[in-house]
């Protein structure tokens, strides 16, 4: 008899619950957000097409990725949304280019903010799973953490072994930390609902990861792998973010 009453009270704990599970996913809203790479104004294409600096040196492009995370929507009551979710943007693997934020709370926004990289906290924090697995090769030894974004390519104007050229830039600890805060203000608040998914597109250049404010020359410096200059490419990186209209 008591196990016909615990089967019951089960079932009745299981009806009430679902409808009440089913309100709580559909009261908060979605947002996709794509990222588009490129080189200046041409779309990036892998191992394929070549390109020029701003020294007119000619190269091409064999990686990039990079970590995004801390994502922070504002809302036009001046209240934030906070995600604390990492993913890995990964110009190889298409899928990767296109995140989705959950559980956003309606209302109109007016400016999304992340960081580019891993805070302190991930840094420390040991072995890891998903995109902040070890295994996607972006972690140097347990010691330093974190590779925040690779640019990897060839150039002929390279000085480096192979014509290579590669920037492996991380670090969150001063006088070396690489994290870079952006923050983009929409043309329009976004108006975000509950139960809908909204989308918006970022252009990003990653031909800013070599100039603004400081002009890369494959010939001086074509490899950054430690945290010596790696805070000049990471000031260089902090523009490449635009939205989309």
């Amino acid at each position: 008899m008591k196990k016909k009453l615990y089967l019951y009270f089960g079932i009745f704990i299981l009806l009430i619950a679902s409808p009440c599970d089913t309100n709580a996913q559909r009261s908060k809203g979605l947002l996709s957000i794509g990222f588009n790479h490129y080189i200046d104004n041409q779309l990036l294409k892998l191992d394929s097409v070549n390109y020029l600096n701003d020294l007119g040196q000619s190269y091409f492009v064999s990686n990039f990725k990079y970590y995004i995370g801390n994502i922070h929507l504002t809302r036009k009551d001046g209240k934030e949304f906070i995600s604390t979710d990492y993913f890995l943007i990964n110009e190889d693997e298409s899928a990767s280019k296109k995140i989705i934020v959950s559980n956003i709370p309606a209302g109109e926004y007016t400016s999304i903010n992340f960081i580019l990289g891993v805070d302190s906290l991930h840094n420390c924090s040991g072995a890891q799973s998903d995109v902040l697995d070890p295994i996607n090769a972006m972690f140097w030894t347990w010691n330093t953490g974190y590779i925040f974004l690779k640019l990897e390519g060839k150039s002929s104007a390279s000085s480096a072994t192979g014509k290579i050229f590669e920037y492996h830039i991380g670090g969150y600890k001063q006088p070396s930390n690489c994290i870079r805060n952006i923050k983009l203000k929409f043309e329009t608040p976004l108006i975000i609902e509950n139960g809908k998914q909204v989308n918006t597109i970022i252009h990003v250049n990653a031909a800013e990861v070599l100039k603004t404010p400081t002009s890369v020359d494959f010939s001086i410096l074509p490899t950054v792998t430690d945290s010596k200059n790696a805070t000049t490419i990471a000031d260089n990186y902090m523009d490449m973010f635009t939205l989309e209209k």
